[in-house]
């Protein structure tokens, strides 16, 4: 929520009173607001926007009134009303309405005699509201009714309509809103100064703060609403942008450790043993990192990598570095599987080179976890790998210089911040991500980690071809998967496991894994969910690594962790219930091999438009970025920008950080100008800007920024 630059001024005084003392509101209803709203001031109520707006200026015929029209407006007189009906709560009168074209019903169940009283039989009235349709009949219930003078024309405008809160008890209305904020505006008329600098109002062609908030509740026009939300959004973007920016300069004067060695662990691990050669894109992201850890600062990186880029392995690179000049280097992963898949990966490397690595997870108890408690504390110890076991606190680091922070959003901000205690100066920080952003988002939810992108596989892997399949072709489907088993390759079959349909999601895994067994006799079938116990998930795995296991039928569990290169075919059963974002991810957990593989995503024939458009996607392009981009156009930021909002550092009432890429751009760089022209911040105009976003951060306490 914007605030005013001078926090000491009467209308901020006023804007901060509570929502009580307007006019026409009082202490039962303010609790109400409070309650179901979660509006307490009247700044709150300024800024609960409209989420829509209905045209008033345009009148409807009743014999042009059609199902699945949302609110209209007549005019017209009532010609009867019938006796009340029903008692208490379902107490209910109804008249009947007619503009000389048809007839319909008016329903009220509150406010009885005053509707009687005031709404007399053949007066000229204007009724606005939404129609339903019921055997043949038209009705509006609780319509919004304006008696039409004889020296009067009835009012015509474009009318906000506010989220609603049945729980609120029908004490608060769309009419109630309406008023209470035009009480407010006039209240405050002339006296809410803006806090973006003038300069920036003119080069954007904005328009004032106080205009705005008028013409975001009481617009004219479509126009209006366009002015309104075009001010709104960039004021939210520019101090969300300047507040990322303050930050990120400020972490760039903070002291790091400098590690300029290129040694001996290094040098021969990439003579010797390097199991590929790197991809530019891995050289690229490598050489950014290099820069960073002989720049005296703190590193603070983002590495953005598809599925299969080699990410880990850019990773350990990184963590030789370190380990050549003498600090330790731990990699954090959200879960066992996932920690336990990278120790493996990296642990027959460091046996080579000599380097003592260990891995330490919930499961690791007793002598061994003390003895590695020991080994971490002495410095014996050079690379830990684990969960969240490496930021309790008695596990302490003699001298820990990098933390490799693994699928980051699956931390929570507080977790991953107590890594930052493990010694004397922050460690250097790389965070990895197998999820690609956009770039615009990305700029936003990372502005304060330097992003860094591995946008290319490494050589040998194939492209993954994806198709999409009925299920009346689910026999074309087994030839295919028949084929590659006899070639020794191996098979997933993923089912969805979604909580509300559990038990059937479960039955229905359990019909495929009986259909499979008796379809492929001579191969040997497993299933794998996560209501089995951690040791049986374990050896079923072990068995498809160690292919005692053909096929693998699965619930999403092995949509991260499972690293099988033999692995060429994956079967996605029900694929129009999942999102691209997880389709992409299961899709990843085949090609890691030097052969041709296969996603297959399995739908019925009757699919929306929508969710056709999804499989043609995923049919088209293995590229994340892409996915990505496309995920978003298709569903909006969902989850995505809902978990992103959470880590933002100000709440966002209007503008959209994927869909207002270009306003966000704007306001970045503006935000980036004050940053760099006025670092003294002495200026009265900048003062002001500063004052305002500190305000901002009152009210906000956040740990986004701990990376």
């Amino acid at each position: 929520m914007p605030y005013l630059s001078s926090p000491f001024s009467f209308a901020t005084m006023l804007l901060e009173q509570n929502i009580m003392y307007l006019k026409g509101v009082g202490p039962h209803r303010a609790e109400k607001l409070k309650k179901h709203f979660e509006i307490q001031t009247i700044r709150d109520l300024l800024y609960n926007f409209p989420y829509r707006y209905v045209d008033r200026t345009k009148f409807y015929s009743i014999n042009e009134l059609s199902e699945g029209m949302d609110y209209i407006q007549l005019r017209g007189h009532i010609t009867d009303f019938d006796k009340p009906e029903g008692e208490g709560r379902k107490r209910r009168i109804k008249a009947y309405f007619t503009d000389g074209t048809g007839y319909i019903h008016l329903v009220w169940f509150n406010g009885l005699k005053y509707i009687t009283e005031n709404y007399k039989v053949g007066k000229e009235i204007v009724i606005f509201g939404k129609p339903s349709f019921f055997n043949g009949q038209i009705s509006i219930i609780h319509p919004e009714i304006e008696v039409v003078s004889s020296t009067q024309a009835p009012r015509q405008q474009i009318v906000p309509r506010y989220h609603m809160s049945e729980k609120a008890g029908g004490v608060i209305s769309q009419r109630h809103l309406t008023e209470w904020v035009s009480n407010a505006l006039e209240m405050l008329s002339g006296r809410i100064s803006d806090p973006l600098p003038a300069s920036l109002i003119q080069e954007y062609d904005l328009i004032p703060l106080e205009q705005a908030l008028r013409l975001m509740h009481f617009p004219k026009n479509a126009e209006d609403v366009a002015t309104a939300r075009k001010r709104m959004k960039f004021e939210e973007l520019f101090f969300l942008q300047l507040e990322i920016l303050r930050y990120a300069e400020s972490k760039k004067s903070e002291r790091g450790f400098y590690m300029p060695r290129v040694g001996t662990f290094f040098n021969s691990f990439y003579s010797n043993y390097l199991p590929f050669a790197l991809t530019n894109a891995q050289k690229r992201v490598f050489k950014e990192v290099r820069n960073d850890f002989i720049s005296s600062k703190q590193m603070n990186r983002l590495v953005q990598g598809d599925v299969g880029s080699g990410k880990t392995l850019v990773a350990f690179l990184c963590c030789l570095i370190v380990i050549d000049n003498g600090f330790q280097a731990c990699l954090m992963a959200p879960t066992e599987i996932l920690a336990e898949q990278h120790f493996n990966t990296l642990h027959t490397f460091a046996q080579q080179l000599g380097i003592n690595i260990q891995l330490l997870t919930g499961n690791i108890k007793g002598k061994q976890r003390k003895s590695i408690e020991e080994g971490i504390r002495n410095g014996e110890i050079n690379l830990l790998i684990g969960t969240h076991a490496l930021i309790e606190p008695n596990v302490i680091f003699k001298n820990l210089g990098l933390c490799v922070i693994d699928e980051q959003h699956r931390f929570g901000v507080k977790q991953r911040a107590q890594l930052w205690k493990k010694n004397t100066l922050p460690p250097h920080v790389l965070v990895m991500t197998a999820t690609p952003i956009p770039r615009t988002l990305a700029m936003t939810l990372y502005g304060d980690l330097d992003v860094s992108i591995i946008d290319e596989l490494p050589p040998g892997r194939k492209p993954i071809q994806t198709f999409h399949y009925y299920y009346k072709d689910f026999s074309r489907v087994l030839e295919g998967m028949r084929s590659e088993l006899k070639l020794g390759r191996q098979v997933y079959v993923v089912y969805p496991l979604i909580q509300e349909n559990e038990r059937i999601d479960l039955l229905d895994l359990e019909r495929g894994f009986e259909n499979l067994t008796q379809e492929l006799p001579q191969y040997k079938v497993g299933k794998l969910h996560g209501k089995m116990k951690p040791a049986e998930k374990e050896a079923v795995m072990q068995q498809f690594a160690k292919r005692e296991i053909h096929v693998l039928v699965s619930t999403t569990v092995i949509e991260v962790g499972v690293n099988v290169p033999n692995a060429s075919v994956m079967v996605i059963q029900h694929a129009d219930r999942f999102g691209l974002a997880q389709l992409h991810q299961l899709r990843g957990r085949v090609g890691r091999g030097a052969e041709k593989s296969y996603c297959i995503l399995l739908t019925n024939y009757e699919l929306s438009q929508h969710t056709r458009r999804r499989m043609q996607i995923m049919v088209e392009t293995t590229d994340g970025f892409v996915i990505a981009e496309e995920d978003l156009k298709l569903r909006g930021p969902g989850d995505l920008e809902g978990t992103a909002q959470s880590g933002l550092p100000f709440n966002l009432k209007i503008a959209n950080i994927t869909k207002d890429a270009d306003i966000m751009q704007q306001a970045r760089e503006e935000a980036s100008k004050i940053i760099h022209q006025h670092p003294t911040r002495t200026a009265q105009e900048i003062k002001a800007v500063y004052d305002h976003l500190n305000q901002l951060k009152d009210i906000t306490t956040n740990y986004s920024h701990i990376s």
